[in-house]
């Protein structure tokens, strides 16, 4: 997918973006050309995100070196699924000794929505799974093209969710919004997101709690 990134500092560098909170995503941005792989396995991300990441690199043919940024989703999104892409892209920052560039992954689905004229806002909603949705809003794009969140991610049940007229509910979060959304940010000198995930909740999964001892 072509578009325009605008990297600041030299059309050499490119940024990465990897996010796994709904499917996976990875993105590469390099001059003004982006490239995506993509999968909508909400399971296997473990298992998906290291060929996605050479598909970028393959198909981009930018070297690992030029990478200058790596945008990292934090959802919201599931434990599970969240954690996989965040391990990877710290990962990745750290061995090539570059920064981690957080956001969240509703912020991209509402970019690409407003950059096409929506003047109303938008209300993204994602499927949080246990009759439950992630939500979060947002009122249009501010002076820097970035997008005003008006409301913060949240969990609501989907049994006492009301629909609204501006809702979208993405497929998967989309990487090249993500890496725009960096370009953008960097440009601005505005800051990213905090490194913590927005699981929104408990995992399923907890640590056992301590064994009882049994009297004779």
């Amino acid at each position: 997918m072509n578009g325009a990134v605008g990297i600041p500092g030299s059309r050499e560098r490119a940024l990465l973006a990897i996010d796994t909170s709904l499917g996976t995503s990875v993105a590469l941005g390099v001059g003004d050309r982006v490239f995506e792989a993509v999968s909508d396995d909400p399971m296997r991300h473990a298992e998906i995100v290291g060929p996605l990441l050479e598909r970028v690199l393959d198909e981009s043919g930018v070297d690992p070196s030029r990478i200058a940024g790596v945008v990292c989703g934090i959802g919201p999104g599931p434990f599970t699924g969240l954690r996989v892409g965040i391990a990877a892209a710290r990962a990745f920052a750290v061995g090539r000794g570059v920064p981690l560039l957080p956001l969240h992954g509703h912020e991209a689905v509402a970019f690409e929505v407003l950059s096409r004229g929506a003047a109303a806002g938008v209300r993204v909603v994602q499927d949080a799974r246990r009759r439950e949705l992630f939500v979060t809003e947002y009122s249009g794009l501010d002076w820097a093209e970035l997008p005003v969140r008006s409301v913060d991610p949240h969990l609501v049940a989907r049994a006492e969710y009301a629909e609204a007229p501006h809702e979208v509910w993405p497929e998967r979060i989309p990487g090249g919004a993500l890496i725009r959304l960096a370009a953008l940010r960097l440009a601005a000198g505005r800051p990213f997101e905090s490194e913590r995930p927005l699981y929104l909740r408990e995992p399923d999964i907890k640590q056992p709690g301590a064994q009882k001892r049994v009297s004779a």
